[in-house]
């Protein structure tokens, strides 16, 4: 942004006065002991001036020091200049701007820098007394008393005026900066929280891709390493298994990575579409060539989810089969489906030992974060999930999600 040179003259004198005060204090005394040097020698045409030469000088002496303490201590500044204004004044001397110039300067000063109540009080007490002074003065004699009196009523109400609104302009420049650093703070802290939910979701994803992906495999490879001698044709059926699920991992990861790498750009490759409970197929084959055999039931009449809801009841199901397949050590689970009203009820059941309970609900499942994983993609959306061990043995997840999500549900479409 460019700026003028008169700006630049501003600022760089702006800069100078908060750098050296009392240098700049001390001109603006100098330039107001010779506006009311000055002041003291004028007189009315035909008018003698008064005696007391000496004594008008010191006076205005003696106001002008004091407004050199004027940030801190205005209100003995606007006393001092309005006492010896007063006597000045009372000697005869012609009531002008520039004799007025020191006491308007404190008042201007008094008025910026203190409260409205103290500036009425002091304002008021000096704007009375000066106006009794010129009453009372003998150098206006042939004026009228209202001429007297409401020449200095204006010029010490314009210093009182100008240094308001000199303050209400410093509170509002002060407030507008005080609520930008606040916005800022603001617009930081949600940053942050934006950046922490993302990292949140994006380490989810990768959990539930990986993880499922991952524990097929080594299933897979299991398998076929325990019936390589034995049934050489399963094993082979099994190995052309784990190389689609490898390759179904690697095209999960791309997606996920691509959608982070995605930067809005229209003529960018487009992304492939969020998985969904329409690849349940999929993920009972991969299961059975594991050696799981998943079961899917379905009760009610299916209904169109959401892209969000859709993900997230897919992720789920396949959390809850992945930790059967690394956990259980049973070869059935089931899946069953409920589509009652606007909700969708998911149930993951396996019948595995009492060992498996103790495995999936207590020490494997608190070092990982499946189960975390599960709810928390179950509350994005609106819903809620339990798990835990049956009572008759064996594992199982819950969950029940809005047809429609909540919120910020909408939010894992994308994912």
């Amino acid at each position: 942004m460019t700026t003028t040179p008169e700006r630049r003259y501003v600022d760089r004198l702006d800069e100078f006065a908060g750098r050296h005060p009392f240098v700049v204090d001390l001109a603006l005394v100098a330039a107001l002991m010779g506006c009311a040097t000055f002041g003291a020698m004028l007189t009315l045409p035909g008018a003698d001036p008064p005696d007391q030469d000496g004594t008008a000088s010191c006076l205005m002496g003696v106001a002008c020091l004091a407004l050199l303490k004027h940030r801190s201590h205005p209100r003995v500044a606007v006393v001092v200049n309005a006492a010896c204004t007063m006597v000045v004044i009372a000697l005869g001397y012609l009531l002008t701007p520039l004799l007025l110039a020191p006491v308007m300067a404190a008042l201007y000063w008094l008025a910026t820098l203190t409260d409205r109540r103290t500036t009425r009080a002091y304002g008021i007490t000096t704007m009375v007394g000066v106006i009794i002074a010129a009453a009372i003065s003998d150098s206006m004699d042939h004026l009228s008393l209202l001429l007297r009196t409401i020449g200095p009523f204006f010029w010490l109400l314009l210093p009182l005026a100008v240094g308001n609104m000199t303050g209400l302009r410093r509170a509002y420049l002060k407030a507008v900066q005080a609520r930008a650093e606040h916005a800022e703070r603001t617009r930081e802290e949600e940053a942050r929280l934006r950046v922490t939910e993302e990292r949140m979701r994006i380490a989810r994803e990768l959990h539930d891709v990986v993880a499922h992906h991952m524990a097929l495999a080594n299933a897979q490879a299991g398998t076929a390493a325990h019936l390589a001698l034995t049934n050489p044709e399963q094993t082979q059926k099994i190995l052309t298994d784990l190389t689609g699920t490898t390759s179904s991992a690697l095209r999960e990861l791309k997606a996920t990575l691509g959608l982070l790498r995605q930067n809005g750009d229209p003529d960018s490759a487009p992304l492939e579409p969020s998985p969904g409970l329409t690849r349940l197929p999929e993920l009972v084959s991969a299961c059975a060539s594991a050696g799981v055999t998943v079961t899917v039931a379905t009760e009610g009449d299916p209904q169109p989810l959401s892209p969000g809801v859709d993900l997230t009841a897919f992720r789920i199901v396949q959390e809850a089969l992945t930790n059967v397949t690394k956990h259980a050590t049973t070869e059935a689970a089931c899946v069953r489906l409920v589509y009652s009203g606007s909700r969708l009820q998911i149930t993951v059941t396996n019948d595995g030992p009492a060992t498996t309970r103790a495995l999936l609900n207590g020490t494997a499942e608190s070092h990982g974060f499946g189960v975390m994983g599960m709810r928390e993609r179950a509350q994005s959306v609106g819903g809620e999930l339990s798990a835990g061990p049956r009572p008759e043995g064996g594992f199982e997840v819950t969950t029940a999600l809005p047809l429609q999500p909540h919120g910020a549900g909408q939010q894992e479409a994308t994912a």
